[in-house]
């Protein structure tokens, strides 16, 4: 369905059931890392051409053990290996409601945005016509975009269509 306009909310309630059950998503996990930026370009990647390579490997290795370096553990290489083949299943599930969640905040952030931008707009147009306190707001609203090349007019207020 394409993208129109949102005017929802989200219950105090969903909210804290969502987070409640995330957490519980969360505690199923045998164990998560965060790795920094650093880590994951030094990182070895399996993608989808290594897999085959890296499963035909583990064979060898399982029928092969005389052939196996001492310091390769061939059961935490399995173990290692199944575990992402279902972290992988379970992202095939969780990124399409992800990506759905992140467009749709940024969707309603736009929704937000914009109406604030006419709002300047149009307080900087009563400011310059002396309406008693537009001036005020104004400075204060403006405060944003300074230092942004001088004063600046704020970015256009079309939201983005998909």
């Amino acid at each position: 369905m394409p993208y129109q306009n949102i005017s929802a909310v989200l219950a105090a309630a969903d909210q804290a059931a969502i987070t409640t059950k995330t957490n519980e998503i969360r505690a199923l996990f045998q164990t998560l890392v965060n790795l920094t930026a650093e880590e994951r370009r030094a990182l070895p990647k399996m993608s989808a051409g290594n897999e085959p390579f890296v499963l035909k490997a583990l064979e060898y290795a399982e029928a092969n053990p005389h052939l196996v370096p001492p310091f390769i553990n061939v059961v935490e290489w399995r173990k290692d290996y199944t575990y992402r083949n279902a972290l992988r299943q379970v992202l095939q599930v969780i990124r399409p409601l992800v990506e759905s969640v992140d467009d749709t905040e940024m969707a309603a952030g736009s929704e937000a945005y914009t109406p604030a931008l006419k709002f300047y707009e149009s307080v900087k147009m009563a400011a310059e016509m002396n309406v008693a306190g537009a001036g005020a707001i104004a400075d204060d609203l403006g405060e944003r975009f300074s230092g942004q090349g001088g004063g600046a007019e704020p970015p256009p207020a079309n939201p983005p269509t998909p």
